[in-house]
């Protein structure tokens, strides 16, 4: 399986669709198993913020282009091109202050509500 960057950047935005008026900033790339990965690129919401609720399995974002700020739980750091974040299922996030061309990775995996720790 392959799932190709352009092509998918190309797709974005979305239709719109429940709590994305102007256009979903997602769209999935590929999926086998208890694994999903999409590609999200928040401005292309229009909404200026990200607006994604927690999920119910872990996820691993890889951040493809772009910077923004990243909260996770109550804290905050700053993400580039290259790095890679951990999320546990149900932890709060969120990116902030993104750049307009900021666009990462999502890879869902795992049981709902997570791996054991």
């Amino acid at each position: 399986m392959k799932a190709d960057f352009q092509d998918h950047l190309k797709a974005l935005p979305q239709a719109p669709g429940g709590n994305y008026p102007l256009g979903t900033p997602f769209v999935r790339a590929l999926a086998h198993g208890s694994m999903s990965v999409e590609l999200f690129a928040p401005a292309t919401s229009q909404l200026g913020q990200d607006i994604q609720q927690p999920h119910t399995q872990d996820e691993l974002y890889v951040v493809q282009r772009g910077r923004s700020g990243f909260w996770l739980d109550g804290e905050r750091c700053e993400v580039q091109t290259g790095d890679v974040l951990f999320v546990p299922a149900g932890a709060p996030h969120r990116f902030e202050d993104f750049s307009q061309d900021f666009v990462t990775w999502v890879v869902f995996y795992g049981p709902q509500e997570g791996e054991p720790t």
